[in-house]
């Protein structure tokens, strides 16, 4: 199978999950921006979720369009890490129940890990559907930034019951990296 439909399944899945999140916001109860303020922790973790949701959407992009084939393998790594991504509404929704409190951002936090895990889960199906020597190994390199987010978001979700606070600067602070596509998929197409 070519990477095609699983790229244009997954744009739609993502495209879903990003309208839910959006409607997890609330219209605020007045015309100020007093109004805005008992809301902003909840805006505040639908933006950090729509730019981890868009940084996975950009580079799964990149990486397919390196890819020649998907077999099912590829397929259900897709879809896992379709699942985690899925998560985000849920857990932003959390946070604006309950505010920044220590379970909620470190559930964020573990829905990160997993789906980064998830992420190189379908990085390694891909290489295993099409050889050692094809373009997304050649890609691939050697995981310095995914081992820094692995290190990072395990920090932080421990750190979420001391401080959630400093987590949510945890989390910033990887989506910060990220945020530049992955070059090593860009210079292959």
């Amino acid at each position: 199978m070519k990477p095609d439909r699983l790229n244009a399944f997954t744009d739609g899945v993502i495209a879903i999950i990003i309208t839910i999140m959006v409607l997890e916001l609330p219209t605020p109860k007045g015309s100020d921006f007093a109004a805005l303020r008992p809301d902003l922790t909840l805006f505040g973790a639908y933006a950090l979720s729509f730019i981890n949701v868009g940084i996975y959407w950009n580079n799964h992009h990149h990486m397919l369009q390196s890819a020649r084939r998907v077999d099912g393998p590829v397929l259900w790594a897709n879809l896992f890490l379709l699942f985690w991504l899925s998560l985000f509404p849920f857990v932003i929704r959390w946070i604006g129940e309950v505010g920044l409190t220590a379970m909620p951002v470190a559930a964020f936090g573990v829905v990160l890990l997993l789906a980064g895990a998830a992420y190189y889960l379908l990085e390694r199906t891909l290489i295993a559907a099409e050889g050692e020597d094809s373009s997304v190994a050649k890609a691939v390199g050697a995981k310095t930034k995914e081992w820094l987010s692995v290190t990072f978001y395990a920090t932080a979700i421990g750190l979420a019951f001391v401080s959630p606070w400093i987590s949510v600067a945890i989390y910033l602070m990887v989506a910060a990296m990220w945020l530049i596509p992955d070059r090593r998929f860009e210079a292959l197409t």
